[in-house]
């Protein structure tokens, strides 16, 4: 893979928390004998934060 570049957005619409995540990829192959593959493959992983408590 030659360029990766993520943004992500965190919207609030009503109650509800929206994220929208922006990936853009760039992946180049070549050989001189037999074949190449560019794989643009993706693993995302996603994790919710835990909420702080309030110390009593």
């Amino acid at each position: 893979m030659l360029r990766s570049k993520v943004k992500t957005y965190r919207y609030r619409i009503g109650k509800k928390n929206v994220i929208v995540i922006h990936i853009h990829q760039m992946a180049q192959a070549s050989a001189k004998v037999g074949n190449a593959l560019a794989s643009n493959a993706l693993n995302i992983q996603i994790y919710k934060k835990n909420k702080k408590h309030k110390k009593r």
